[in-house]
C-alpha cells in the first residue's frame, strides 16, 4: 500500500431512538359556575349531604342490619310446624 492510496473510512453508525410522543394530558375541568360554588357552599354550612363527598349519615343508614348468619339462607318446609 502506498500513501497514494486512500485507506476506506470507518463508519459508525450510532442508533438515537425517536423520540416517543408523551400522553396527551386529559382536557381541565371547567370550573362550576359561581351559582352552584354559592350553593356548595350554603349547603356545607349547615351541614348538608354534598355531591361527591363522603356521607356518614348514607353509610350508616345503607349498611346492613342484618349480621351474617343470623338467618337460613333456605327456609326448611318440614319444619314450619305442621
Amino acid at each position: 500500500m502506498t500513501l497514494a492510496q486512500s485507506v476506506p473510512a470507518v463508519t459508525r453508525r450510532v442508533f438515537v431512538p425517536a423520540p416517543t410522543e408523551s400522553v396527551p394530558l386529559p382536557p381541565p375541568q371547567p370550573q362550576d359556575p359561581p351559582i352552584y360554588r354559592a350553593l356548595m357552599r350554603a349547603w356545607a354550612d349547615r351541614g348538608r349531604t354534598l355531591p361527591g363527598r363522603h356521607d356518614p349519615e348514607w353509610v350508616r343508614l345503607a349498611a346492613p342490619q342484618v349480621r351474617p348468619g343470623q338467618f337460613s339462607g333456605s327456609p326448611d318446609p318440614r319444619g314450619d310446624g305442621r
